[in-house]
């Protein structure tokens, strides 16, 4: 199985690993493409202002243009280690035994708009770069869909989306069987649900953490459910594929 995480716009500092290395990233194929955006984002982290623009920063924000400007010699860490926000802190990877953070390396990606995908035991340095962001030059949803998309394609196995819908579309999964993505709500007394925002972030990674955890052999959606089920989560189907659009799973917090 697959695990697909979105990133957190917050980074921890620092790192005891050597500065970046893209051949030491997962999938080479994409050492072209991460090669790009990362000229791009340090010769704009030359100019402040303008790099405080593409990524629609305020005053207080300024020392994220100098973690750009640093990324070739920045020090390094595991990627679900140098990333700070609400799943991150749930997932908790760093209190993670050695298995489960081994077990992480052959099944966790992170979504990165500066990487595209990178394993969960990948080694990158602090940067601020968003799905959203407008660098000069460069569309980020046209240089990378084509490419992630493929290798999501090639994926043999189950796929869990836990990405949102902004870096989903930087990098369609694809529908088939097996291809899932989950929403995260809340239900009250009355049966209604409803979406949640920081709660749906925390409940990622709870579940991601659980599933690292335990560590289990999914083979099927069945398989998936099932575990969940055993595991304490609420994981329904909402929907199942259309022409376009992959199976939906709610994941009740």
């Amino acid at each position: 199985m697959l695990v697909l995480l979105p990133p957190s716009e917050t980074k921890r500092d620092g790192g005891e690993g050597a500065p970046l290395d893209l051949s030491k990233l997962a999938f080479a194929e994409l050492t072209g493409l991460r090669e790009h955006v990362l000229e791009r984002v340090v010769e704009l982290a030359a100019d402040a202002d303008a790099m405080m623009r593409a990524l629609k920063l305020g005053p207080r924000l300024a020392v994220e243009v100098e973690r750009n400007r640093a990324l070739r010699t920045a020090p390094t860490l595991a990627t679900i280690d140098r990333y700070t926000g609400v799943l991150f802190e749930a997932l908790d990877a760093s209190t993670l035994d050695a298995a489960s953070r081994s077990f992480a390396a052959g099944t966790v990606m992170v979504h990165s708009a500066l990487f595209g995908f990178v394993g969960a035991l990948d080694p990158i340095p602090a940067y601020r770069l968003s799905h959203d962001s407008q660098l000069p030059g460069l569309v980020l949803r046209r240089h990378w869909q084509a490419a992630l998309a493929q290798r999501l394609r090639e994926h043999v196995g189950v796929i869990v989306d836990l990405r949102s819908e902004g870096y989903a579309d930087l990098g369609p999964a694809p529908v088939r069987s097996g291809s899932v993505f989950v929403r995260v709500v809340a239900e009250d007394a009355h049966g209604r649900r409803r979406a949640l925002n920081h709660f749906n972030k925390q409940a990622k990674g709870r579940f991601t953490r659980a599933f690292l955890a335990s560590r289990p052999q999914i083979d099927s959606v069945g398989d998936l459910m099932d575990w969940s089920a055993e595991t304490g989560f609420t994981l329904e189907l909402k929907a199942g594929p259309a022409d376009d659009a992959p199976t939906e799973l709610e994941l009740v917090a």
